[in-house]
């Protein structure tokens, strides 16, 4: 695998995020960004990992939109979700270009508290259900808003899939569907900026070949995943996520 113009140490290390990243979204049909960019970020800058990352993960979420079968149906239905992230991921991306995505993980990590937390403190998400049109507006435009500015447009869609108690298949189809054309809007702000270089594309299209390569491996074990077990897990994923979060706005 060919990484120019960088040491072969960090090249070895970008390859090998890719492929633990990579092989947890196989497994658990999401993940990819969640991973990956922390864990860059850790070798260069937030901005510099993001770029990375782009084209990786449109990638992987081409092939999961189409695993698990009509996905068409799927997508018929919850096309709004994605069309109002991909308005919040061009806000998102403007944002980030302008100040820090540091600003924003605080704010993240809030609100994954406080949803995890919905029912003890008496804060209500009862309204999700009622209200589809009003749920998809505002979950996916803060999912978009939190995907251009730290990468993670995750934990949104998470809350919303939970409440409206999206099968799994599903989950993962509506998940790669926003993610994909949030990826796609903050590619073009990136390359309308002049960031998404020639240099980073020689970075990025390496590791977007072994993402795919080792997805599939993942894929083989998705379908072994109860719903249930797979519903239990992405809570546990927020509020890991939340940890991280709270740890990382601390250190910065």
């Amino acid at each position: 695998m060919y990484f120019p113009d960088i040491p072969f140490e960090t090249a070895l290390a970008y390859a090998g995020i890719t492929i633990l990243a990579a092989m947890v979204h196989g497994t658990l049909g999401i993940g990819f960004p969640l991973i990956a960019t922390p864990l860059m970020a850790m070798l260069t800058d937030v901005r510099m990992a993001i770029l990375l990352l782009v084209l990786p993960t449109a990638t992987i979420n081409i092939v999961n939109i189409l695993k698990g079968g009509r996905w068409r149906r799927s997508i018929a239905i919850y096309w709004p979700l994605a069309l109002y992230g991909m308005l919040g991921s061009f806000i998102g991306s403007l944002l980030l270009i302008a100040i820090s995505a540091e600003l924003f993980r605080p704010l993240l990590a809030g609100m994954l508290i406080l949803y995890l937390n919905a029912e003890r403190i008496g804060a209500g998400f009862g309204w999700v259900r009622r209200r589809p049109r009003l749920s998809m507006a505002f979950f996916g435009l803060a999912g978009g808003l939190l995907g251009g500015t730290v990468n993670v447009m995750l934990p949104a869609l998470i809350i919303y899939a939970l409440e409206m108690r999206l099968p799994k298949t599903v989950t993962i189809q509506v998940f790669n569907f926003c993610f994909f054309f949030g990826k796609l809007t903050q590619g073009a702000v990136f390359v309308q900026t002049d960031l998404m270089t020639g240099e980073v594309l020689s970075l990025s299209v390496p590791l977007a070949l072994l993402a795919i390569l080792v997805l599939f491996l993942g894929l083989r074990l998705r379908d072994k995943i109860p719903t249930e077990t797979y519903r239990r897990w992405l809570r546990r994923l927020l509020a890991l996520l939340a940890v991280i979060l709270i740890a990382q706005s601390i250190w910065h």
